[in-house]
Formats: structure tokens, C-alpha cells, sequence
């Protein structure tokens, strides 16, 4: 594949340089829990979570509170599944695999940017990406929520000279929509993403896939 035309490459955590789009559901289960929810109310928050993958956790816990629990929003409540959620994914996602050759990616695209842009709290996506030893590759930063990818793209696009052309790689819907919305070229990145009908969509909207990032090394 030919980078050359691109100034920055996007990469989403979940699915794509991680293995733990499943580890994370189950954090999400466990925090549900520790709330206080029934084993129904926290499998629901699951469903809701895998089907929304890339969007900001404080969305997801926000449905939760308000159409899952049947309760009125309070920072307090809300604080406490944030506060819980980081803690059951730091532990369920540190034995989690790395995809494989990234440091051989990074030096065929020497002269790109590479940046993380992760529906993850941006403090635990950095914090595990440190852990994994990979961080020092994403020369434009680690980013996450509580900002969605969204504002964390239109941030850049309106502040850095030096950033589009750009490639966004995905694992969700949400991906390519955020792709399409912004005018990223997009890969979407396969062996990992819990997204059931990807096949379907990726075929209707054309779009490149691989099933891991080494794929594209030469």
C-alpha cells in the first residue's frame, strides 16, 4: 500500500492495535454490578455497549442511568461507573495481545504521523498503551473520552496545517461513519471487532478492509 499521499494515520485502540473488544464488554458487565444492577440489567448495558463499539463510555453509562436503571442522571452515580469501569478494564485488559509488527508498520510510514483516537477514557487508553510499550509510536498523541472521536477530529483539522491527508483504521460503524463524516480515508481492520454484520456494510460501502494492520507491511 502506498502511504505517501497520507500526513497522518489514525488508529482506533479497541479491535484494531488491541485484542479486547471482549475483555471490554465484560468490564462493562462487572461495573454494571458493582452499581448494583441485576445480571438482566447488566447484560443489557453490554448489548448496548457492543452495539454502539467506538462511541464515549459516558454516552453508554448515560442510557444506562436513564433507560436501563429507570433513574434521573446524577454526577455522583455517574462518577462511580466511570470510576469502576477503569478499574475492571485496567485489570481485564493487561494480559490483552498487541497486534503483531507494529514497530515494522511504524517504520515504513517514518514519514507519517500516527495518532490513537479511542472511544476509551484517553487517561486508561494511554496508561495501557504505556504498558504495552507502544505509545512512544503515536508521535500525535493518545486521545479518548471524555471527548468523542468527533470533536478529537474536528480539533485537529481546524488547528493542524500538517494533518489531512489522513487514514482512519476501525473496527465499528461508528469508524466509518466518523471516516465518512470528516473525509478520512478509512481501512477497516477485521480479526478483532465484535461488529456482527461488518461484512454486509463494508461490502456495500466498498470499503478496504485486512484482518490484522500487518497486512499492509511489504
Amino acid at each position: 500500500m502506498d502511504f505517501s499521499k497520507y500526513k497522518t494515520l489514525i488508529f482506533d485502540c479497541d479491535g484494531v492495535l488491541l485484542n479486547s473488544n471482549f475483555k471490554k464488554s465484560e468490564a462493562y458487565r462487572l461495573a454494571a454490578l458493582d452499581y448494583g444492577a441485576s445480571e438482566d440489567q447488566a447484560n443489557e448495558l453490554v448489548k448496548y455497549h457492543i452495539k454502539h463499539t467506538g462511541v464515549s463510555r459516558y454516552v453508554k453509562f448515560k442510557y444506562f442511568l436513564t433507560d436501563i436503571m429507570m433513574q434521573s442522571y446524577a454526577d455522583k452515580n455517574f462518577q462511580f461507573l466511570i470510576d469502576a469501569l477503569n478499574k475492571h478494564v485496567l485489570l481485564v485488559l493487561n494480559q490483552c495481545e498487541v497486534t503483531a509488527d507494529l514497530d515494522k508498520l511504524r517504520k515504513l510510514t517514518e514519514n507519517q504521523h500516527w495518532m490513537v483516537m479511542s472511544g476509551g477514557d484517553q487517561n486508561e487508553v494511554r496508561t495501557l498503551l504505556t504498558q504495552k510499550k507502544i505509545d512512544h509510536f503515536f508521535d500525535y498523541g493518545i486521545y479518548g473520552s471524555p471527548d468523542s472521536k468527533h470533536e478529537i477530529i474536528n480539533y485537529h483539522q481546524t488547528t493542524n496545517d500538517d494533518f489531512m491527508p489522513a487514514l482512519f483504521f476501525g473496527d465499528s460503524e461508528y469508524d466509518m461513519t466518523t471516516a465518512e463524516k470528516y473525509n478520512l480515508d478509512f481501512i477497516f481492520v477485521s480479526a478483532w471487532t465484535d461488529f456482527k454484520n461488518w461484512k454486509e456494510v463494508v461490502s456495500k460501502k466498498n470499503i478496504k478492509t485486512v484482518s490484522f494492520l500487518n497486512e499492509l507491511i511489504i
